[in-house]
């Protein structure tokens, strides 16, 4: 097993900030954000607090799910510019002491890659077993698959759309002739064509990899996902050893097994289903409608009267689990999840972000949420469907489409929001209350004290069932530093009752780092909706 140690040391002080490429800022005017205008933005993204950089799939694609059914993994797609403006990206990042994660998708490619254009072919070939192909094409299996459409005799298996064969990493068990196992010939030539991808770009600057759908790897696989850990392990071991200080990010959500399998942090993704949903879905999002703020029963809705327990309940069980493994991480949002505005307000995103950022781990900002960007009711978009309403462009100033580009509104990749109070970055650095202004206050809390590091400790202080108050203390690794975070989501003002007094700081009261709170020998008082936190004493020798 990993160890937090074994990670790269960039990742304790580390802020990201996911960009959806085509929406960030168009640079040429075509309608369609580029690699060269998240370039032009880097001192902006800089200035937030943000360290680190994730980018959404930029590779040559037909674009029929916005670019996650990759064409070619060592090319850049045309309309985002070229591989010298990414390796551009890279230098410039760098330049900033800030670091760029790709988006690998490893599990599938497009029908149009040059693999499956010749693993589809009749003859055998070197690519005839990428792929996963039953045996004629009129035999199917439980997996989605196509057949009729391909030279060989054969049906090929799909991960998610009908442009997405999926790639061949073996069986864990099998039942039909066609299956091979992860130990094959085959099996074994897809995962070394995966680690060449991420060496190609390794090598010219980047910093690692988000990867998608991590846990899917190997088919019919156990509950424990035992064999695409093996195969994670095999893969990452092999890159880890030559580009040590590289970073992944599993789209997993199951800590104990990503983290197991080598990566470095797995995000807390946001589950929600009409029957179940999980810790970080009960936090903010729970809800099956994006913009209904009456069916939204999630803890940081003022309107709730949901205690932090439920959000606890299923966190820190996994977080004990995983803590000495890697990063279990909080995302504001992303490409595939619901913008939190409209449906909670300022104040309840204020304290999603005071709470987010200073949670164990490592957080993820998605674009446009330190503004409050609001998700957009749209028509799918490159097979976004619902998920479009979050992927709409970054709203800069109040020039023509909201300075997100000077293209005609017409050829806008998607529309700007229409809205006469539209949020915008110039607007919000004007206001000292603003939106942007809070989210930078918090950043910056995070990253000028060390107890507040991915993997500085966490320990629970108070979160009553009763009540909505939430109180943790985060400690440095050495102890000489120690923050207490309470939050209130509530619209009453509640006490906290403590075990013990607070410890005093330099012999005065501890001091108040951002927010407000009343500071009591037994207890703290928090108004309603309100967040604060307390550097107290710390631990000496």
């Amino acid at each position: 097993m990993a160890s937090v140690g074994s990670h790269p040391s960039w990742l304790e002080q580390a802020v990201f900030y996911e960009i959806y490429p085509q929406s960030f800022y168009d640079s040429n005017n075509d309608g369609i954000g580029d690699i060269p205008g998240i370039t032009a933005k880097l001192d902006y993204i800089h200035d937030l607090g943000c360290n680190a950089l994730w980018i959404n799939p930029c590779f040559a694609s037909p674009f029929k799910d916005a670019g996650y059914d990759i064409s070619d993994y060592c090319q850049v797609a045309p309309r985002y510019g070229s591989n010298d403006d990414l390796v551009e990206l890279f230098t410039q990042a760098h330049d900033r002491n800030m670091h760029v994660l790709l988006d690998l998708v490893p599990g599938h490619t497009s029908e149009e890659h040059p693999w499956f254009q010749s693993s589809q072919q009749a003859e055998d070939n070197n690519f005839s077993d990428r792929y996963i192909w039953t045996n004629n094409a009129f035999d199917g299996y439980s997996m989605p698959f196509i057949g009729g459409e391909s030279q060989r005799d054969a049906a090929y298996i799909l991960n998610f759309f009908k442009c997405q064969p999926a790639l061949n990493y073996g069986f864990a068990t099998t039942d039909r002739s066609w299956q091979m196992s992860p130990d094959s010939a085959a099996a074994q030539a897809t995962r070394q064509a995966m680690v060449d991808v991420m060496k190609f770009w390794l090598s010219r600057g980047c910093d690692g990899f988000r990867v998608d759908m991590a846990y899917s790897l190997v088919k019919n696989d156990s509950d424990d996902k035992k064999e695409t850990i093996h195969a994670w392990q095999e893969m990452l071991s092999t890159i880890k050893s030559e580009y040590p200080e590289s970073a992944f990010v599993s789209e997993w959500g199951v800590p104990n097994q990503s983290l197991q399998a080598g990566f470095d942090m797995d995000f807390y993704l946001d589950w929600h289903s009409e029957d179940t949903g999980n810790g970080y879905n009960l936090l903010a999002r729970n809800t099956s409608n994006p913009i209904s703020r009456a069916d939204d029963t999630s803890y940081l809705n003022a309107d709730s009267n949901q205690s932090a327990r439920s959000f606890l309940d299923d966190y820190i069980p996994q977080y004990e689990r995983s803590k000495d493994l890697g990063h279990f991480c909080f995302i504001t949002c992303n490409h595939d999840t619901p913008r939190w505005s409209p449906r909670l307000t300022e104040r309840e995103r204020k304290l999603a972000f005071a709470l987010i950022s200073t949670m164990p781990g490592v957080p993820f900002i998605y674009y446009g949420d330190e503004i409050g960007m609001r998700y957009q009711t749209l028509p799918s978009k490159e097979g976004g469907y619902y998920r479009t309403g979050s992927r709409t462009p970054m709203q800069w100033d109040r020039s023509d489409n909201l300075g997100f580009s000077q293209a005609a509104s017409d050829d806008l990749y998607l529309p700007v929001d229409s809205s006469s109070d539209a949020p915008t970055v110039a607007d919000q650095e004007k206001q000292s209350d603003s939106m942007l202004s809070w989210v930078k206050q918090v950043i910056t809390v995070r990253n000028e004290h060390p107890a507040l590091q991915a993997s500085s400790k966490f320990t629970l202080l108070a979160a009553p069932s009763t009540g909505r108050s939430l109180a943790y203390l985060r400690s440095s690794h050495d102890q000489s530093q120690r923050l207490l975070v309470a939050i209130n989501p509530g619209k009453q003002t509640e006490r906290l009752r403590l075990d013990q007094p607070l410890p005093l700081l330099e012999n005065k009261a501890p001091e108040v780092l951002l927010g407000e709170v009343d500071i009591k020998t037994e207890h703290i008082e928090l108004g309603p909706q309100s967040a604060a936190i307390l550097e107290l004493a710390g631990i000496t020798d």
